[in-house]
């Protein structure tokens, strides 16, 4: 993997008048090399020219640029691959649309999702949400470390832990075995969007290393 922190965007979370574009041309400074482009309700035409911008923006980074969901989007502007849902299509399906070369994500949120996407072909999977979080709400309580460990341990694909994680405890989720952290709002929802990404990805980046001495 090309990547250890995953910053998927959200443009309705942006702090102040800070838009997304802003955000994430501060993230790519400050190290982000990793992006899921998921703005899910906007009209194709808008999603079209966001994705492209944001394809332009991470490449000038040498950083990696997915889409969430849409083939055709994906497709259309050349992103970096394609980050699927548990019940969406099948990651070995939709390798057969992007091409052998792109990277195919898949969120999970059990175990049998985890090791399914794994079967299925993908690169690497999200798991979570690891802690409490008002935008994966809907999924049920916070799955917790000792689940996220679970899976880290019998899937042989980097798992990325999602779900309310922040520079305080995304060090916790490392412990538990996740390859890196996937992060909303701690970065999109910040003032200071690249001194909240820096921060967490110098704890990652000092964690792999001490991990490597």
């Amino acid at each position: 993997m090309e990547f250890c922190f995953y910053l998927i965007t959200d443009r309705k979370s942006t702090a102040g008048e800070h838009s997304i574009d802003y955000v994430l041309q501060d993230a790519f400074e400050a190290g982000v090399r990793g992006v899921l482009l998921r703005e899910r309700d906007l009209p194709d035409r808008d999603l079209i020219a966001l994705a492209g911008r944001i394809r332009d923006l991470s490449h000038k980074y040498n950083a990696r640029m997915l889409v969430s969901g849409r083939v055709d989007v994906a497709i259309a502007v050349g992103a970096d691959g394609l980050h699927l849902t548990s019940r969406s299509l099948p990651a070995n399906a939709a390798r057969k649309l992007v091409g052998k070369d792109k990277y195919i994500a898949v969120s999970t949120h059990s175990l049998a999702e985890a090791k399914r996407a794994e079967a299925e072909g993908a690169n690497f999977i999200t798991y979570g949400p690891v802690y409490y979080t008002s935008s994966k709400a809907q999924y049920g309580p916070p799955v917790g470390l000792e689940n996220l460990a679970q899976v880290c341990g019998q899937v042989n694909i980097p798992v990325f832990a999602l779900g309310g994680v922040t520079e305080e405890n995304a060090l916790d989720a490392m412990d538990a075995g996740a390859y890196g952290v996937a992060v909303i709002s701690a970065v999109i929802g910040a003032e200071y969007p690249a001194a909240a990404a820096a921060g967490i990805i110098n704890k990652i980046r000092c964690y792999k290393i001490g991990r490597l001495v």
